[in-house]
């Protein structure tokens, strides 16, 4: 069901439906704002859970937000500074959880109306159509925050650009809400680990963006399914492979883990993280409970043929920041009916790996990215 708000223009009364890809409920109070407001005032409002309405020059909200973005990352770093220890980094994890969230809401009570067509009746205001048409089915006039806006206008440009990806030989089209693969060192894991004899069927299970299956249709394999649970990531796999020109070979299936049958090589790259995800896009990254991790490993002896192998792409970064004993993977391999045949690892390469001013960096600096080749036991 649609959520709207309401405001006060001087004496007129206005409504609009409220919309948030993060399923953020809307602010109690919104107050109608222009150019005159400081990020000070702005902050102070937004923490006293007013909604910030735009009305004034569109780039100078855009430079309103990023004034608002300095102030609270100065705070934080004067806070980290003080009070944080970083002997216990479970704690220093979840307290980097918390004030990302934080920051998130305060940052999202900058908002814009949207007018029917996507149109922004703002001075210097951008033409938004093609990247909110990528997006939302709206229309009516609706209102959206700031921050998800430029995020929707980011994500038109990455679908449009898209992301070098060697090892596929070309270009991967990210849609907004899926993981780009930016990480590349777990598709060099994918692409150089042996294929199992006579290979002719795959799964990819999780697909995303569907780089792993264009990387397993690149290595030969000529029967592929891949699946996901997200709508918005079956159209963006189903895009990059009939653009990567393996649409006879792979099918994407709207599904949450396996498809019918059994299958030669199954691959899984599940979220790394047991936390709750606050977007659609961690999604990606956090898995309460490991649920899709345990459930992958359940069930990938039903779905393997007789000689058949799983491949689990996955960081270690959870053992590091002690959201998962190191014992605990092994130990559900082995509950699943599993043995691990081999384990090829990687050092990640992004550039948080050097940044010693980042609370968990020790986590990072030891983290590496393993492709666990399973089978059932025999």
């Amino acid at each position: 069901m649609s959520q709207t708000i309401s405001w006060q223009d001087g004496k007129q009364n206005h409504m609009a439906l409220w919309h948030s890809e993060s399923g953020a409920k809307p602010p109690k109070r919104i107050v109608p704002v222009d150019d005159t407001l400081t990020a000070d005032q702005a902050l102070k409002l937004a923490h006293e859970g007013a909604g910030l309405l735009w009305q004034g020059d569109y780039q100078n909200a855009r430079q309103l937000l990023q004034a608002m973005m300095r102030r609270l990352d100065k705070k934080t770093a004067r806070k980290n500074g003080k009070t944080v220890s970083r002997e216990n980094i479970r704690d220093v994890f979840n307290l980097y959880r918390l004030g990302q969230a934080q920051r998130a809401r305060l940052l999202g009570m900058v908002l814009i109306r949207l007018d029917p067509g996507f149109n922004i009746a703002l001075r210097r205001a951008p033409n938004v159509q093609q990247a909110c048409a990528q997006v939302y089915a709206y229309t009516d006039a609706f209102v959206v925050s700031l921050r998800e806006l430029l995020g929707v206008i980011g994500a038109f440009e990455w679908r449009r650009k898209g992301v070098p990806v060697p090892e596929t030989g070309g270009r991967i089209h990210p849609f907004y809400g899926v993981f780009s693969p930016v990480r590349g060192e777990y598709l060099k894991l994918l692409n150089q680990a042996p294929l199992p004899e006579s290979c002719e069927t795959a799964f990819d299970i999780g697909t995303g963006t569907g780089v792993l299956s264009i990387i397993l249709a690149k290595r030969g394999i000529k029967h592929i399914v891949a699946t996901d649970m997200q709508e918005r990531a079956v159209e963006c796999a189903r895009f990059n492979i009939a653009n990567a020109g393996y649409q006879n070979e792979i099918t994407v299936e709207q599904r949450s883990f396996f498809p019918e049958g059994k299958a030669d090589l199954i691959v899984c790259n599940p979220p790394w993280l047991p936390a709750k995800p606050s977007s659609p896009l961690e999604h990606a990254v956090y898995d309460p409970d490991s649920s899709m991790l345990k459930g992958f490993l359940q069930n990938l002896p039903a779905h393997l043929s007789r000689h058949g192998q799983g491949w689990l792409i996955i960081s270690d970064l959870a053992e590091h920041l002690g959201l998962r004993n190191r014992e605990d993977l092994p130990g559900w391999i082995q509950q699943a009916g599993l043995t691990v045949l081999e384990a090829h690892d990687i050092k990640p390469h992004h550039a948080k790996v050097a940044d010693t001013t980042d609370l968990l960096h020790a986590a990072r600096k030891a983290e590496v990215t393993r492709l666990w080749r399973l089978a059932v036991q025999v």
